[in-house]
C-alpha cells in the first residue's frame, strides 16, 4: 500500500493538540508514556523503531511503554513549539540548531551534544535531486536547477531544518565553482531560488507538492525522503545525486526540564541511546538514513553513494555562525530572497 502524505500545516496541528494532551497522561509504576517531537521525514523510522523499544524496554526493566507519542513538522517550528510549551521528553530534530534553540529557552540542560556518540546523531543523512522519472529536464547538477525553464520545489529554511541543509549544499557548490567569490555565489543562490515555485514549511509538505500535487521538475529533498518517494513510486520519480552535497546531522536530545517533572528520565534517555543498537541502526538503513555505525553503514553500500563529496556544517563555522549568517532575520537568505 502506498503512503499517504499528510500536509505539514495538518500534521503539525495534530502534533500540538496530541502533544498538549500527553503531559496530562498518569502513568502507573508498571507502565510510562512519552513523546518524541521530531521532524517532517522521520515518521515511517520511528513507527518502526518504537516497536522494538517497547519491546526491548519491557525485557530491560519489567515496565510497559504503552505510548510513545510521535509529532512531526518542520523542524525549525517543532523547535518553537517545544520552547512554547509543547511537552516532549525527547526531541529528533534535523539539525543542531533546532535542539540549540530549546536549550536557550531553559528547557535541555548544557553539553546535550555529548550525551549520545557522534555528536548526538545517530543517523545522518545528505541532499539529493528528486525527478519525474526518465529526467525530461535532464536535470544533473545544481547548475541545471538555475535554468530558466526548470521549477524547483524546496521547503521554507526559516522553518524547516531540510530546507537549510538544501541551501547549505547549493551554496557549497557555487563556492567551489565560483573559488569563494561571494557575489557569484549569492547570484547562483539567487537565480536558484527564482525557481523555486512554493516554500512549503517543511520537508514532506515539499514532497508533497513535488509528488502528489505534481509542480516542478525537481525537489530537493533529504536521501531518506527520495528514496521513499522512489521506493513508493518506481516508475514516476528516480533520484540524482549532485557532485557536491552536504552531511547533514539530524540531533537527538532528552528535554531536561520535562523528563524531570514527568519522572520519565531513564526511559527517555535509553530510548535515545537505544537508538545507536545494532537492531536500530539497521532500521535507519531499511528507512533510507545513514548508519552512524560504519560497520552498518558498509552493508548498504549497494544503496548509498559513499562516496559523495560531500562538506560539513564546520565548513559553514558550525551552526551558530551559519545560523546568525544566513539564516537570521536579514540575514543572507533574507536579502537573497526577499529582494
Amino acid at each position: 500500500m502506498k503512503r499517504k502524505w499528510k500536509s505539514a500545516t495538518a500534521a503539525l496541528l495534530a502534533a500540538v493538540t496530541i502533544g498538549s494532551l500527553t503531559g496530562a497522561n498518569a502513568y502507573a509504576a508498571d507502565s510510562v508514556s512519552i513523546t518524541n517531537v521530531s521532524y517532517d521525514p522521520t515518521r515511517e523510522l520511528y513507527e518502526q523503531y518504537n516497536k522494538i523499544f517497547q519491546k526491548h524496554w519491557k525485557e530491560k526493566t519489567g515496565q510497559d511503554v504503552v505510548d510513545i507519542t510521535q509529532s512531526h513538522g518542520g523542524s525549525g517550528k517543532q523547535a518553537l513549539e517545544v520552547a512554547n510549551g509543547l511537552e516532549a521528553d525527547v526531541v529528533t530534530l534535523a539539525l543542531e540548531y533546532d535542539v540549540d534553540a530549546i536549550q536557550d529557552a531553559g528547557l535541555i540542560d548544557d553539553g546535550w551534544v555529548d550525551e549520545f556518540p557522534e555528536d548526538s546523531a545517530p543517523y545522518t543523512s545528505t541532499i539529493v535531486f528528486l525527478v519525474r522519472k526518465g529526467n525530461p529536464k535532464n536535470i544533473k547538477d545544481w547548475d541545471d536547477l538555475v535554468k530558466k525553464d526548470v521549477g524547483v520545489i524546496t521547503p521554507n529554511p526559516k522553518t524547516s531544518g531540510g530546507a537549510r541543509w538544501n541551501y547549505l549544499a547549493a551554496w557549497a557548490y557555487a563556492k567551489d565553482k565560483y573559488n569563494g567569490d561571494e557575489d557569484k555565489i549569492k547570484e547562483f543562490i539567487g537565480d536558484l531560488y527564482k525557481n523555486v515555485l512554493v516554500l512549503d514549511t517543511g520537508a514532506r509538505g515539499a514532497t508533497t507538492s513535488f509528488v502528489e500535487n505534481g509542480q516542478g521538475d525537481v525537489l530537493i529533498a533529504w536521501e531518506n525522503e527520495a528514496y521513499l518517494s522512489v521506493k513508493d513510486y518506481p516508475d514516476d520519480y528516480e533520484i540524482v545525486t549532485p557532485s557536491i552535497s552536504i552531511l547533514a546531522q539530524p540531533s537527538v536530545a532528552v528535554v531536561d526540564k520535562v523528563v524531570d517533572k514527568r519522572g520519565t528520565r531513564d526511559v527517555a534517555e535509553e530510548y535515545l541511546n537505544y537508538l545507536y543498537s545494532d537492531e536500530a541502526q539497521r532500521i535507519a538503513g531499511d528507512n533510507y538514513y545513514r548508519p552512524s555505525n560504519q560497520d552498518i553503514l558498509k552493508e548498504y553500500s549497494d544503496v548509498f553513494d559513499l562516496d559523495i563529496n560531500l562538506v560539513t556544517i564546520d565548513d559553514f563555522g558550525g551552526w551558530k555562525k551559519a545560523q546568525e549568517t544566513h539564516f537570521s532575520d536579514g540575514g543572507i537568505f533574507d536579502q537573497i530572497y526577499e529582494g
